[in-house]
């Protein structure tokens, strides 16, 4: 088998957990075009309450998402992924059978007590090669992407037939699905990736908030899921209000993302082969202003609401999937599972901050002052992001090797430093593993496996 190939364990991990990463974020997901409408019979149903409903899952996950990683080092990553599975069955169901808004609320927080995101990722890189994570990690992300796209679709179609409690129970069943298939097809085989490469250590946590390259994407991300959570407490009811039936929302949800992701696929090709990440970055974020503006402006043309919302998507979903990218690229090196770890954590609080922000927006502002604010919010980010390195040729690599004491440490890390390229070099004697952060253009990874070998 060729060496740049992914072997069959590694091919069974990467679609096995992309599964259960994909069925959870589906059952998170789902709800969110639909609950502005179809929650109006809940009891204590206000704009305020269908937001802390749509984001309450992102309080529990910005809480939970570093402990379970944590615990999950320390007790294993299955037991923690059937734990979170099982809170998030459990909170499925609680949302399912509560007749009022509060208990659909707490349903969705206990749903994101089911914190196992860092766990499954590690639970990846244990079962992976080094030099193969990438390409595991990369099956999972889009997975998520097309989860979303699903749930956009799904939630209006399915909602009219077995109404939010049937969403709930599907949920439900795709959190134990989960665990059958962690159980069944995910290999069981005895290996541990670095602890850098997977979690957050608790060390290295308050660097790594106040790194400004970092914080920069950490608030991009937080932003992003504030947006992302608000617009859906207003975007359905304004459908309704252009008179496309909720049942029909679908019509325009489907084509827009699909549109979506044929426009942004050379935007990442283009930006990957040109070093124009940054740029590229950039636009998106001033196209995802823009369009968020013109929604405020659109009250009777549904093609110009389709056109914004595509518009949308397109700025979503690139940058969505750009920003972890960029985050493992610019973090220290030996530091990526804690940097992560930070920026899954501003992730989920952003979205349990929009659900707040989008239904008091709402109240006071209405639906056309939500998109306005949403669009300074992202100007906002726009001028925060400005100062932001290109990623494009930064990449870390690690390395398992043989290192005797800390004196050899040294040498082999004098060695390492003068290679064109290198840009830092951390040792965990302990694990036993070398991380060499490098301009990639310029590194040549055969001369540092020599120097690690002699």
């Amino acid at each position: 088998m060729r060496p740049e190939t992914l072997n069959p364990i590694e091919k069974r991990t990467a679609i096995s957990l992309s599964l259960v990463f994909a069925l959870r974020m589906l059952g998170l997901f789902m709800i969110m075009p639909v609950f502005a409408i179809y929650g109006q019979h809940l009891t204590g149903y206000s704009p305020i309450w269908v937001g802390f409903a749509i984001g309450a899952y992102g309080l529990t996950q910005a809480l939970l998402q570093i402990p379970a990683g944590m615990l999950s080092d320390k007790f294993g990553r299955r037991p923690i992924i059937y734990g979170g599975l099982c809170l998030f069955a459990l909170g499925s169901l609680v949302a399912g059978f509560s007749d009022s808004v509060y208990g659909v609320t707490a349903g969705r927080a206990l749903q994101g007590a089911g914190a196992i995101a860092s766990a499954i990722l590690a639970l990846a890189a244990d079962v992976t090669r080094a030099e193969q994570r990438p390409k595991v990690m990369a099956m999972i992300g889009v997975s998520i992407g097309i989860s979303f796209a699903v749930s956009m679709v799904a939630g209006p179609i399915l909602a009219p037939i077995i109404g939010l409690q049937g969403l709930f129970f599907i949920t439900a069943a795709g959190a134990l699905c989960g665990i059958a298939i962690v159980h069944f097809m995910v290999p069981n085989i005895i290996n541990k990736a670095p602890r850098g490469e997977t979690v957050a250590i608790p060390q290295q946590l308050k660097a790594l908030i106040k790194d400004p390259q970092l914080l920069r994407l950490n608030l991009g991300i937080l932003i992003l899921h504030m947006t992302l959570t608000a617009m859906f407490i207003t975007l359905p009811l304004q459908l309704q209000t252009m008179l496309l039936a909720p049942a029909d929302h679908w019509h325009l949800y489907l084509p827009a993302l699909l549109f979506s992701f044929l426009l942004i696929i050379p935007m990442l090709i283009i930006s990957a082969r040109k070093d124009m990440n940054r740029q590229f970055f950039l636009f998106s974020i001033l196209l995802m202003a823009g369009s968020l503006m013109a929604m405020g402006s659109t009250t009777n043309s549904l093609f110009a609401m389709f056109l914004c919302v595509m518009c949308y998507f397109t700025a979503f979903n690139f940058l969505e999937a750009s920003l972890p990218s960029f985050i493992s690229m610019l973090a220290p090196a030996g530091a990526k599972g804690s940097a992560m770890g930070i920026y899954s954590t501003f992730q989920f609080s952003g979205a349990f901050l929009g659900g707040i922000l989008g239904g008091i927006s709402y109240k006071l502002l209405g639906s056309s002052g939500l998109f306005y604010c949403l669009s300074i919010l992202i100007l906002l980010w726009f001028f925060i992001a400005w100062g932001m390195l290109n990623p494009s040729k930064i990449r870390t690599h690690s390395y398992t090797t043989d290192i005797k004491d800390n004196d050899h440490a040294n040498a082999l890390s004098e060695k390492l430093v003068t290679l064109p390229g290198v840009l830092e070099v951390v040792f965990f004697i302990e694990e036993q593993t070398v991380y060499i952060k490098v301009n990639n253009t310029k590194f040549n990874s055969d001369k540092a496996k020599e120097i690690l070998v002699n």
